[in-house]
């Protein structure tokens, strides 16, 4: 019988706590060190929280469209934010004491404290209560993730200038807030708070909200969040910040000056790469100070793995936890790796978003960098919710199905979402796309009625044009 290997994980996100139990599951024995708490940024601050609060600004979005649809309800809903914070921490609260119940069903010893790496195969850990104690195995991860920017020109002081850690725990919404950068987080503050109340201006360097998405996507939720109320700014940055009794006056690059109770960073996160003995080992690290690893998740020191936003690559919880599992099925003998071409994501706004894959620019330039006609090489579909009769008959018409594909192997090659539930329907783009499958073979396939995703099955008829709830290309 093989002698028990023992692994040591840095970091109990969503990538370091799946890899524990991944090990203990393929027989390993594990050692995780953690400094905060089990589930890290994802399950703490981060995707959970957020997505707890949300759910509640979209309940009230549909309570103030309930007369509408024939519901009677006395007066306008009121949020009650400390009871939205304290239901927020039970659920984070719930499923931090989950991942500690699963530790304890897989044996998986957890270690309170800051580690560093000494060697290739042992971290030092410093305890809360200053004792040491040394760990030592076989094969170490890193998962010691990301996290908010110190910016010296927005020194966040958790009152006026703040990160979404400390907006997630406001037990009052701010009569005025700004939010500088337009990327997810961005954007899901600003829905938020909005629905909140808060007269919310949203700040993006780039000239559109978004920016990493689809051009259709970005588009939609510009409109969408002007609707909810939410002034956007795009094309343009915060210069200064000047704090005026208990005001912030913020002089723009576009020459205009911004007041507002209160200003959200939201403009990228920082490698946790710093501080854990990378460079008394001789771990590689990329230009921005991420981790450098191979496809097997594996950095230039043998036996040193790195998985999750350290690395990098796709900084999402699931990616982390995928290449966690990865990570360590490598290090127990089983061959394994990621196919970063097909990763969904969902991105929590009002509507929502979920995307996998290429966009039309992307795919487009890929043609032309193969010397192809992007006109000819690349075709899209698309199709409105307000095309589906469930969408019609639940009330939520907003959003759009959009799916580009490749003009000879008629593969998708992306699908963008918006709408009611598209963080959930994209999963069926994703697997499609995993497959192999054309779009033509999932149009072919028989859809549901009356159902949501009969809006993606539209989609794949319009690449040719015969969708049949459409009546014309669009």
């Amino acid at each position: 019988m093989p002698e028990q290997k023992h692994i040591a994980i840095l970091g109990a996100g969503p990538g370091g706590y799946v890899a524990a139990i991944r090990a203990a599951q393929l027989g390993a024995s594990v050692t995780v060190v953690e400094r905060q708490a089990l589930g890290g940024v994802c399950l703490n601050w981060g995707c959970i929280p957020s997505k707890t609060l949300l759910s509640i600004i979209e309940l009230g979005d549909k309570l103030k469209k309930a007369e509408s649809l024939g519901l009677m309800l006395s007066g306008l809903p009121q949020y009650d934010m400390p009871r939205m914070v304290a239901r927020k921490n039970k659920v984070v609260a719930g499923l931090v004491k989950g991942i500690a119940t699963l530790f304890k069903a897989w044996n998986i010893e957890t270690v309170e404290g800051r580690g560093t790496l000494i060697d290739s195969r042992t971290i030092a850990v410093e305890g809360p209560d200053g004792v040491g104690r040394d760990v030592t195995a076989d094969a170490v991860i890193l998962a010691t993730g990301s996290s908010w920017p110190q910016l010296a020109q927005f020194p966040v002081d958790g009152k006026q200038i703040l990160t979404s850690k400390e907006a997630l725990d406001l037990e009052t919404a701010p009569a005025r807030m700004v939010i500088l950068g337009a990327g997810v987080e961005g954007c899901e503050c600003a829905t938020y708070f909005s629905g909140l109340g808060t007269a919310v201006t949203l700040v993006e360097l780039q000239s559109k909200v978004l920016p990493l998405e689809d051009e259709d996507v970005s588009a939609l939720m510009a409109r969408e969040l002007k609707k909810r109320g939410v002034e956007v700014k795009t094309g343009t940055t915060i210069r200064k910040v000047d704090r005026v009794v208990d005001d912030l006056s913020l002089s723009m690059a576009d020459e205009t000056t911004v007041e507002a109770d209160v200003l959200l960073v939201s403009i990228g996160r920082g490698f946790n790469s710093q501080g854990i003995g990378l460079d008394r080992v001789g771990v590689a690290l990329g230009r921005r100070g991420e981790v450098l690893v191979n496809e097997r998740m594996e950095t230039n020191v043998a036996g040193i793995y790195a998985i999750g936003d350290l690395v990098g690559q796709a900084m999402l919880a699931h990616v982390a936890s995928a290449q966690g599992k990865v990570a360590v099925e490598n290090i127990l003998g089983h061959p394994a790796h990621i196919d970063y071409r097909v990763i969904p994501a969902g991105i929590f706004t009002l509507p929502e978003i979920g995307r996998v894959g290429l966009t039309e620019r992307q795919a487009r330039d890929q043609a032309e960098a193969a010397g192809q006609n992007p006109d000819q090489a690349v075709k899209v579909g698309r199709f409105r919710y307000a095309g589906i009769g469930k969408a019609q008959a639940v009330g939520d018409v907003t959003g759009i199905f959009k799916i580009v594909t490749d003009a000879e192997t008629g593969k998708i090659l992306g699908t963008h979402i918006v709408g009611a539930h598209a963080a959930d329907l994209i999963h069926e783009a994703a697997l499609a796309m995993q497959v192999g499958a054309t779009a033509s073979q999932v149009a072919g396939m028989i859809h549901a009625h009356p159902t949501l995703a009969e809006g993606f099955m539209e989609a794949c008829e319009d690449v040719e044009g015969v969708a049949i709830h459409q009546a014309g290309r669009k």
